[in-house]
């Protein structure tokens, strides 16, 4: 997958420190760069909306509960 794409995931959302981690039922983890509010989604299921830019990082442009 190359930098820049587009994704529409669907996990559980689960803190690590800086940035929070969404775990997805393939067994892969995304941080996530996301700006406003998050913590009343730890540990819910939420789709992600946003845009990949780091190996693992994706930058949230929406992020709700699933």
């Amino acid at each position: 997958m190359p930098r820049g794409s587009c994704h529409d995931l669907t996990g559980i959302l689960l803190d690590d420190g800086l940035y929070p981690i969404l775990h997805v039922s393939d067994g892969g983890k995304w941080r996530l760069d996301i700006s406003g509010s998050f913590r009343h989604l730890l540990g819910h299921k939420v789709r992600v909306q946003g845009t990949r830019s780091e190996f693992d990082m994706l930058d949230v442009d929406r992020i709700e509960r699933s």
